[in-house]
């Protein structure tokens, strides 16, 4: 039975604890009045807050007995804030064990602070994303060039095309394309998310329960799936739909969410990895898989010494990579054979990523390291010669955390695209459309909803057609215009 709201006005605190590296949440709903606020997150952190308003107070109670039945139903109790602590957030056991191979020849390590899961690596630079909430941004040559501050833990970072995304542990997905970050999804409150992926605008999420989820580009739910298993680690997106791997293993969907195939893995499915024809998936027995994305048949299983925390691929497919949680990094040839076997010496690589001979990892000691992977480097590495690091340091850089706050302009700069805000359909949900000649005013604009002011108008550095057509997506700066 859930407890009871007056029509006068309440608040309701919930917790759901469970043992070990289970759930750690809160979930508080307060009415009073018209007004029914809900905050939920880890226990022993503020976490996130939604309101919303009634036509009465009746309605208002009502919702709010609502939300509190479901939470009740999914095990949370009533429960005195403050009694329970916090819990430190373990996204996967750690086994401390250190490599026993020849260690590989890292050109530079960036030691960021904390536990790093988030890595991305384009042609001018390398992300790397912390679970204190810190994003940095350095050269190929480890030079760091920027720093961005996140509320929570940075579970990941992917791109998509010209946009960066990191997703973060308060359910949200912050576009760190311009000079602030700006939050571009949020997740929804019961979704435990543990890893995303996005292309074209529509974001993939999956979760501990084994769920995948899809989201379009204004931020809206499309559908949602439950795996064959739990603790879904990979979730990887095309434009042909999403692969999703689990306890179980990896199973693809299409874009309508529909099932198109499922494959069983000896082992869960820890990581996932992508190519344009093949998916890669790291299990928690030591195989990497690789599968075809046509129709999930294995094409070569690669055997390593430990629980795999990461795969990557050349682009060509010659070579595969893999990190597992005993510190050591392996390369495969594409057929299966194990070409070597090194220690990273900063920690078990969470996250990976090949480019231009080189490997970079984001590991378990919060460092990211640039790895020489050509074969001239590897055979020196073999026999026990290896460059020395360069630690690279990231002294001066202040933290630029997301806002909701623009600059006001009151005349549109001359090479500046103009965008309105406006309330449309039965519910008036505020959509986005240029205005400015040369663009479509029926398509929408994906664009920052924390910043929408209905009938304002803003100026944004440039407009992108989706790749697959019907909507518009801004990239750079954003300002208001009076």
């Amino acid at each position: 039975m859930s407890p009871a709201v007056s029509a006068v006005g309440s608040t309701t605190y919930l917790e759901l604890s469970e043992e070990g590296e289970g759930a750690h949440k809160f979930y508080e709903v307060r009415h009073e009045g018209l007004q029914v606020t809900i905050s939920f997150g880890r226990i022993g952190e503020q976490g996130q807050v939604r309101s919303s308003s009634y036509p009465s107070t009746e309605k208002a109670a009502a919702a709010a007995a609502r939300k509190i039945g479901e939470k009740v139903r999914k095990g949370y109790a009533p429960a005195v804030r403050g009694v329970r602590q916090r819990r430190a957030v373990t996204r996967r056991q750690i086994v401390s064990a250190a490599s026993t191979a020849r260690q590989a020849a890292v050109l530079w390590r960036f030691r960021s602070g904390a536990s790093a899961f988030g890595v991305f690596v384009g042609e001018e630079h390398a992300w790397v994303g912390n679970q204190k909430g810190d994003v940095f941004t350095l050269t190929h040559d480890g030079e760091v060039t920027g720093r961005f501050g996140l509320p929570d833990g940075v579970k990941c970072i992917v791109a998509d095309d010209f946009w960066i995304y990191a997703g973060c542990d308060d359910g949200r997905v912050y576009d760190l394309s311009g000079k602030v970050p700006r939050v571009a999804y949020e997740i929804a409150e019961d979704v435990d998310i543990f890893w995303l992926d996005i292309h074209d605008g529509v974001l993939g999420v999956s979760d501990a329960n084994g769920g995948v989820t899809s989201i379009d580009h204004e931020d809206e739910f499309q559908w949602r799936r439950k795996g064959a298993g739990t603790s879904a680690w990979m979730v990887r997106c095309d434009a042909e739909g999403v692969y999703h791997g689990d306890s179980a293993g990896v199973a693809r969907y299409g874009a309508d969410g529909a099932p198109r195939w499922s494959t069983p893995t000896e082992g869960a499915v820890l990581f996932g990895w992508q190519e344009p024809r093949e998916v890669f998936a790291g299990t928690s027995r030591g195989w990497v898989y690789r599968l075809a994305k046509s129709d999930g048949s294995l094409l070569t299983r690669y055997r390593c010494d430990a629980a795999v925390f990461s795969c990557a691929a050349s682009p060509d497919g010659r070579y595969v990579f893999a990190g597992d949680n005993h510190s050591s990094v392996y390369c495969f040839a594409a057929d299966g054979t194990r070409l070597w076997k090194l220690g990273t010496g900063c920690g078990s690589a969470y996250s990976m990523q090949y480019r231009d001979e080189r490997l970079y990892l984001v590991t378990t000691d919060g460092s990211l390291a640039c790895l020489d992977v050509s074969e001239a480097a590897v055979r020196a590495a073999e026999g026990g010669t290896v460059p020395q690091p360069a630690d690279i340091k990231a002294t001066g850089w202040e933290r630029v955390v997301p806002s909701e706050e623009v600059t006001v302009v009151t005349t549109a700069p001359t090479n500046g695209i103009v965008v309105e805000c406006v309330q449309s359909g039965p519910a008036g949900r505020m959509r986005m459309r240029v205005v400015s000649p040369g663009y479509d005013p029926t398509w929408r604009v994906q664009f920052p909803k924390a910043i929408r002011v209905p009938g304002a108008r803003y100026v944004v550095t440039e407009i992108h057609e989706a790749a697959q057509g019907g909507f518009y997506r801004t990239r750079g700066d954003i300002q208001r215009l009076l």
